[in-house]
């Protein structure tokens, strides 16, 4: 017997829902080292993880953040930390089109728990010192976190004055 597609489709979004650092990882996972031990389930952990901008080419970030282990957090029910730190680098010529970067922008997001919790790296562009920033932070529905991290990546011409 198969099953009718309303009930497909709910089964699928549950399974989004349910698995959300799976399905929404973005680019390179760099690596992960064991904070504690956890009998049943997966180790609590802090994930190490690589993006590159999407809109400056040349500049990769690379965001760390703790991963809640046990059988909540294998079912992906755990309720995870708000800290996280980003480090962005220069990683190859930098080249972007100014009409396509925004003053603020949102380029990387990551869910942090079943329902209304998001880890968002925002890039904000300092026009001025030839600067782009980066800042981490997490929201929430009601109320995000004030805990928050930044880096910043010149691109200017750091050719001495003469």
């Amino acid at each position: 017997m198969l099953f009718p597609k309303r009930i497909a489709i709910k089964l699928l979004t549950l399974t989004l829902a349910l698995f959300p650092s799976v399905l929404l990882a973005q680019d390179a996972h760099i690596g992960s080292v064991r904070t504690e031990f956890r009998m049943l389930g997966p180790n609590n952990t802090i994930e190490v993880e690589r993006f590159d901008d999407p809109k400056v080419q040349g500049i990769s970030c690379y965001i760390s953040y703790s991963q809640v282990g046990g059988i909540s957090g294998a079912v992906g029910l755990a309720e995870e930390a708000s800290e996280a730190s980003v480090a962005c680098r220069q990683t190859g010529e930098i080249i972007f089109n100014p009409a396509e970067v925004e003053g603020q922008e949102v380029v990387f997001t990551q869910r942090r728990s079943v329902l209304f919790k998001n880890m968002r790296v925002v890039r904000m562009h300092d026009v001025e010192t030839e600067t782009f920033v980066y800042l981490t932070y997490s929201t929430k529905l009601v109320d995000g976190s004030p805990k928050n991290a930044v880096t910043a990546v010149h691109y200017g011409d750091l050719t001495p004055a003469q």
